[in-house]
Parts: structure tokens; C-alpha cells; sequence
């Protein structure tokens, strides 16, 4: 047998920690605190007035909202104004971001339209009127006179300005609203209820789900109460409720003329490897239960059609990928728990996407799987300034669970792009999630499918989709097991079928390494060995998936690729070596790093949306430095000035630091690179503002170097490093294909 170099291991015991002093100068305000407080007093005024209208009713414990928004120069998190929001009498509920033009800038620029972050806080309206009759007379030396600084605009929402999208004139329909409420307040939505009692209007209040400091409930009403309805001071938006994708595939199907389709005999590589499937379901005696397990939930109507035959290609596509119709079919990976969650075609019942997502949630809530796969959600484009419930809900659970979940963006890449139309859709858009699109071909010369759904994420999350894999096209279909009873293979396509197969890649990765590798360093790995296409990013991601498990696992000689597992306390920095022989290399050397790690989530602050942020220096030589005073070796650039998607405005803000998935490639000269290492530091927040949680955050980072100079470059890296990193060798004696 060849020598094969496998992938390293062990990569965290090339860390240890350091301390790095921060600081830096005092920072000019745009406005002398006398300019702020005569903006602000008549805003303020204005906005006290108006919710002084509002009902009683529509005022819980005389209670309301209004919004504040912060100068684009004071959106960092040490800037949060808590001291304005405890001298006011008012607290925080949420924010979103939001597109301002400054009447200033500091330091006599020329104001400019920039991103900002809009904060929705609630006080008495006492507390409210009293700020807006006392403002003018307040002085520079008062504690938050500083914090009045960072407020561009005060004002009091109005309820067209809640309502997302067009809704019918008249007529009773399903509507979706989001409350300003968690769990632990549920007096919000009691009230909620009795104002929509006093007011007279007619609603059927349903289902409810609770994420962080929203409600997002379902609600049957006349929509043309529905000024009156987002007229409640605790609602933050209204909306039709969306539609479920239609499952049809986006390429027609036909069956494939074969006369004897033969399925392996065997079990799966591995009976310890768990994944599911939330899709149409299989039928009880179709061949693919040989591997895959269907699982009736209770109070569902029967499957349709094509709810099966959509459930039975997504399962295929999990066992086999794409096939191959010349080959033999690969055995599985995994066995499969296959859930249906669909029990009528699309669009019948309104109600359906809060119905399919309690299903889901049900089963998540009962059960841990190392993998998931969801090649269905809501019909909707995903915003920046909303974060959408199956979003919120699942994005929530896979940030305490163990489980590496896999997410179709959706077939609507050629919709509109003025509107937004053709971006990835709901929950693709989940950052602790693997979202999925599709190319045109398994071969040479790859691109996105028309069909795919594109980019970019919301920020943070602006890589999406994250990986593309084929997913079929007109002259080129994508070939899955037929729903029928006898053993047929039939065409379809669509991002629903890319999806599981980068699953099954993910689960052949387990399979073979079992706990040796987690589901945090099996994601950092499948984007790490991605095959750049050319494109650009909102189109494919960080590229197309590998193509086989040795593509992964396996190195070439002049390459060493390392996989640190770990994790780092808050406010803490620690250095990761990057391993390379000590004598220099020559020529042109490549480094590739990615890291992931998951993240807690704030939905109702969707531009603070992850709580976790690791800010990553990179130090390419470590007898480099600029001053006699310097403590730390000078740095270089890495991933911040490179993160695909970001605005000149994000860079400048440091966005990437709350990207909780980081992957780039530097170039540098052999000879300039002398104990290169990574520091690597831990920021948190908490609804936007400083944070310090009591535990630490496990990350996952993947380092590859690849010198072509060096021949011999795998085997002097894994005699030098012999007693920190080691090859991960397969648990499992079995060949290794795809």
C-alpha cells in the first residue's frame, strides 16, 4: 500500500496564552455636547408627544417603545450608552441596523450614508415625558452627558413603518407578528390580547414561539386592522405569513431506462453515526429503509405525492450523492432517521410553517443527532434588519447542542435582485449551520446553478450560501433512488439535493474518525477543503465541497494541513503556532486557515447577532519588530482585510470579528516566514454591549501549509512536531471512496 499522510491532529497543544495590553487614543466626538443637546430636545419632544397619543390599552403598564439611533461612529460595544438608558429610566429590548446619514462626522468629514444600529428601548411614558421636558436644561458635567453624544436620532415607531411587505386590502389571512417579549415576560403578550380585545378586533391567536427577547406568533385577523394591530407599542414587526417553498425540483423529472439497479448489501460504515432528515418521509416498504428509518409524527394527514418523492430523493442524496449511473452505489455512511414534517402540498394551509416547525423543534428538543439535514423552510428571502423565527428558534438550539446541521438556501436565484429576491431564504441564514447551494456540475468547470438561491448573509453571517455542491441542471440532472417500490432511479434537482450530499460527506468524515474530530472541526474542515471557483462569494460561498474523503484527510508531501480543537476564556488571548520546519523554506509558501466556532444568538439584535467574536492576528515572523519597545512580534494582515462581502463600512468597524466562520489563504515568501503563529482573542456581548460569560468557547481551526519547495515538507513537520500533533488515522479498516 502507498504511504499516506494523514490529516494532524492535536493542533491545540501548539497553543498557550499570552497577555496583550489594549487601548488606544481618546476619540473626537462629532458633536460638542451643547450641538447634541439641542438636536436631540425637539426629537425627543416629538417622540414623548407621540406616545402620549397612543392608547392605554396599547401601553402596558403604561409602558412603551421608541427608537434611538446611534451616530455610525459609537456602534461598538463599549460604546453602548447604558448610562443614558439608567439616567432616562429606560432599558434596551432590541435593536436592528439601519442605513443613517450624520448631520456630523468627527474631525470635519463630510458626513456620508453608513450603517448604523437603531435601539428599541421601553420606559413609562412618565420616564419618557420627563427626559424630553428636562433635556434642555441639562449640563456638560452630568454622568451620561458623554452617552447623549452617540445618539443621532430619537424617535417614536409608527405602525406603517413595522409592517413588512404588501398586504391585501381587505380580508381575513394568517398573519405573523413579533413581539418586543421572552418567555419569562409573558404579561407582553397577555396584554398584547386584551388590547386587541378593547380595540374590537377580531383575531385567532395560534401558535407562539420564544426566542431570546422576542414572541413570534401566528395570528388569523382582518388585514385591514392591521395599522391598529402594529399600533401596540410591543410590536416590532407584522407581516403576511410567509408560504412554504415549493418542494417541486427545479428540474422535471424522468426516470432513467436501467435494468437492474443493484443497492449494497451492507450496513452503514458506521451504526454510531446519527442523522436526521425533516422532509416528505418514505414509504414503509421502500428499498432505502434498508438504512433509513421513517418516523410518523402524530396528528399529520397523510403524505402527498410529492411530499414522498421529495422526502425519498433527499434520502438518497444523504445515503449515495449524487449517482453515478455507471458505478456501482457506494455503501452508506449512516443509518438515517427520516421525520416527516409535511402533510399537505404547499400553500394549502396557512398555518403550515409554524405547524413544521414545532414538529422539527419536538424532535430536537427529544434527541441529539450529530447531524440534520433541511432541505425545506419558509419562502422568504432573508433580511438585514429581521431575523425570522425558524431562524431564531433553530439557530438557538444548535448553539447548545452538539449537532452540525446542513440548509438548503432555496431555489430563487433568479428572482429579482433589485428587491432582494434572489438572496438565500430562511434559515439558511442560521450562523450555527452549514448553508447549502448548488453548481451545475460534479466536474471541471463549475459554477453556481441558476437556480441557486445567492448571497449575501446578514452581517454577521455575510458568507451564505457557505458551500455549494452540484445540485443538478437542465443537461445534467441530478440522479436519486426512485420513490417506487421496486428498486429505479429517476432526475431531479435544486439546492434540496445538494444539501444532503454535503451531509454525507460530513458523515463519512465521522465515520472514519469517530470522536476524534467534533462537529465544530468537521465544518471548519468541509469549508477549509472547499474548491474555490472563481466566482464571487455571495454565488458560491467559500467554494464548492470536496470532491472525496481523501481530498480531506489526506495531504500531499509538500503539504501539511492541522486541526486544533479547543477552547479560550473570555477577554483572553492565546497563541497557535503554525507548524513548519525550522530550517527555511524556499519559494513561495501558502497558508490557508479557517476557524469556526458557535455562538449564543440575540435575534432581537440582529447586528449584534452573535455573542461570541474571536479576533485573529496573524505574525509571520517572530524576530520582526517595528519599536525597541515592541512586546509582540509585528503583525500582517489575514482575515479582516479579506472577508468576502463585507463593506468598506463593515471593515472599518471591525464587523469580521463577530463572523463566527473565518477562512482565508496568504501567499508570503519561505524566507520571511520564521515561527509564524496566530494570537488569537475572545470577545463577547450581550445584546450589543460588554459582556463577560462565566464559560469558555470551544472554536475549531484548520491550518494547511503548502510549500511547493519543499518536497518533503509533511513528513520534517511530523518529525519535528512528534510529540505534539500526530496523524488522525480512520478508526475503521474500510476502503475510503466516495
Amino acid at each position: 500500500m502507498s504511504k499516506q499522510n494523514f490529516l494532524l491532529g492535536r493542533g491545540e497543544r501548539l497553543t498557550n496564552n499570552i497577555v496583550v495590553k489594549g487601548g488606544g487614543a481618546p476619540k473626537e466626538p462629532p458633536y460638542t455636547f451643547n450641538e447634541a443637546r439641542s438636536r436631540l430636545s425637539p426629537m425627543v419632544t416629538e417622540a414623548s408627544s407621540r406616545i402620549d397619543d397612543l392608547p392605554q390599552a396599547a401601553c402596558p403598564g403604561d409602558e412603551a417603545v421608541i427608537s434611538l439611533t446611534l451616530n455610525p461612529e459609537y456602534i461598538a460595544k463599549s460604546f453602548f450608552p447604558y448610562e443614558l438608558m439608567r439616567d432616562v429610566g429606560i432599558e434596551v429590548i432590541g435593536s436592528r441596523p439601519k442605513k443613517a446619514t450624520p448631520a456630523k462626522r468627527s474631525r470635519g468629514r463630510e458626513p456620508e450614508e453608513a450603517v448604523t444600529t437603531e435601539l428599541f428601548a421601553k420606559g413609562r411614558r412618565s420616564a419618557i415625558r420627563s427626559w424630553s421636558q428636562q433635556l434642555p436644561n441639562w449640563r456638560a458635567n452630568r454622568g451620561s452627558a458623554n452617552a447623549l453624544i452617540s445618539i443621532e436620532e430619537v424617535l417614536a415607531p409608527v405602525p406603517h413603518a413595522k409592517i413588512k411587505g404588501s398586504l391585501p386590502e381587505r380580508g381575513r389571512m394568517a398573519l405573523e407578528t413579533v413581539l418586543h417579549a421572552n418567555e419569562l415576560e409573558r404579561v407582553m403578550l397577555e396584554a398584547f390580547e386584551e388590547y386587541l380585545q378593547v380595540q374590537e378586533i377580531e383575531v385567532e391567536l395560534g401558535r407562539r414561539f420564544f426566542a431570546k427577547g422576542l414572541c413570534f406568533l401566528e395570528l388569523d385577523a382582518p388585514v385591514e386592522r392591521a395599522d391598529d394591530i402594529a399600533l401596540f407599542t410591543g410590536v416590532r414587526t407584522l407581516r403576511q405569513m410567509p408560504g412554504l417553498r415549493i418542494l417541486r425540483p427545479t428540474i422535471r423529472s424522468a426516470g432513467i431506462p436501467t435494468t437492474d439497479l443493484v443497492l449494497p448489501s451492507e450496513g452503514p460504515v458506521s451504526e454510531d453515526v446519527r442523522v436526521a432528515i425533516f422532509d416528505g418521509g418514505i414509504p414503509d416498504n421502500h428499498p432505502l429503509t434498508q438504512w433509513a428509518t421513517p418516523y410518523e409524527l402524530p396528528g399529520m394527514l397523510p403524505a402527498t405525492e410529492d411530499d414522498l418523492s421529495h422526502g425519498v430523493g433527499v434520502t438518497s442524496a444523504a445515503l449515495f450523492g449524487h449517482i453515478n449511473t455507471k458505478e456501482p452505489l457506494p455503501r452508506p455512511y449512516a443509518n438515517i432517521d427520516h421525520y416527516r414534517v409535511l402533510d399537505e402540498a404547499p400553500g394549502q394551509n396557512p398555518h403550515e410553517l409554524y405547524e413544521i416547525l414545532e414538529r422539527i423543534e419536538g424532535v430536537l428538543s427529544s434527541q441529539e443527532y450529530d447531524f440534520i439535514n433541511l432541505s425545506l423552510g419558509p419562502c422568504l428571502p432573508i433580511e438585514d434588519d429581521d431575523v425570522h423565527a425558524w431562524t431564531a428558534v433553530l439557530d438557538d438550539r444548535l448553539s447548545r447542542v452538539s449537532t452540525l446541521a446542513m440548509i438548503a438556501v432555496g431555489n430563487d436565484g433568479e428572482g429579482d435582485a433589485i428587491l432582494g429576491l434572489d438572496r438565500v431564504q430562511v434559515p439558511s441564514d442560521c450562523v450555527n449551520a452549514l448553508a447549502i447551494g448548488a453548481c451545475d456540475t460534479p466536474g471541471e468547470d463549475w459554477q453556481r446553478a441558476l437556480y441557486s438561491s445567492k448571497g449575501p448573509g446578514r452581517s454577521p453571517g455575510l458568507v451564505k450560501p457557505d458551500l455549494v455542491d452540484f445540485g443538478g441542471e437542465f443537461s445534467r440532472p441530478f440522479v436519486v433512488v426512485a420513490p417506487d417500490a421496486i428498486p429505479s432511479l429517476t432526475t431531479t434537482g435544486g439546492t434540496s439535493f445538494a444539501t444532503p450530499s454535503v451531509l454525507r460527506l460530513g458523515a463519512g468524515i465521522r465515520a472514519h474518525f469517530g470522536g476524534s474530530l467534533n462537529h465544530l472541526a468537521i465544518r471548519t474542515l468541509l469549508v477549509h477543503t472547499s474548491e474555490e471557483g472563481g466566482q464571487d462569494h455571495k454565488e458560491i460561498g467559500w467554494g464548492r465541497v470536496a470532491r472525496s474523503l481523501d481530498d480531506v484527510i489526506l495531504c500531499d508531501d509538500d503539504t501539511v494541513r492541522v486541526v486544533y480543537q479547543g477552547e479560550i476564556s473570555p477577554a483572553k488571548y492565546i497563541r497557535a503556532a503554525i507548524p513548519v520546519p525550522s530550517t527555511q523554506m524556499s519559494g513561495m509558501v501558502s497558508i490557508t486557515a479557517t476557524l469556526c466556532y458557535k455562538t449564543q444568538t440575540d435575534p432581537h439584535h440582529p447586528g449584534n447577532y452573535t455573542r461570541a467574536g474571536l479576533e485573529v492576528t496573524f505574525r509571520p515572523n517572530d524576530t520582526k519588530y517595528s519599536r525597541d519597545e515592541q512586546v509582540h512580534p509585528n503583525s500582517d494582515s489575514f482575515f479582516g482585510s479579506s472577508l468576502p462581502g463585507a463593506t468598506e463600512d463593515e471593515l472599518r468597524h471591525d464587523a469580521w470579528k463577530w463572523e463566527n466562520c473565518l477562512h482565508a489563504v496568504k501567499r508570503k515568501r519561505g524566507s520571511s516566514l520564521i515561527n509564524p503563529c496566530f494570537d488569537i482573542h475572545y470577545n463577547a456581548r450581550l445584546e450589543g454591549r460588554n459582556y463577560a460569560p462565566p464559560e469558555k468557547l470551544s472554536y475549531a481551526m484548520v491550518v494547511s501549509v503548502q510549500a511547493k519547495g519543499v518536497a518533503d515538507l509533511y513528513d520534517q513537520v511530523v518529525r519535528q512536531y512528534a510529540t505534539q500533533i500526530e496523524p488522525l488515522r480512520p478508526i475503521l479498516e474500510v476502503p475510503i471512496r466516495t
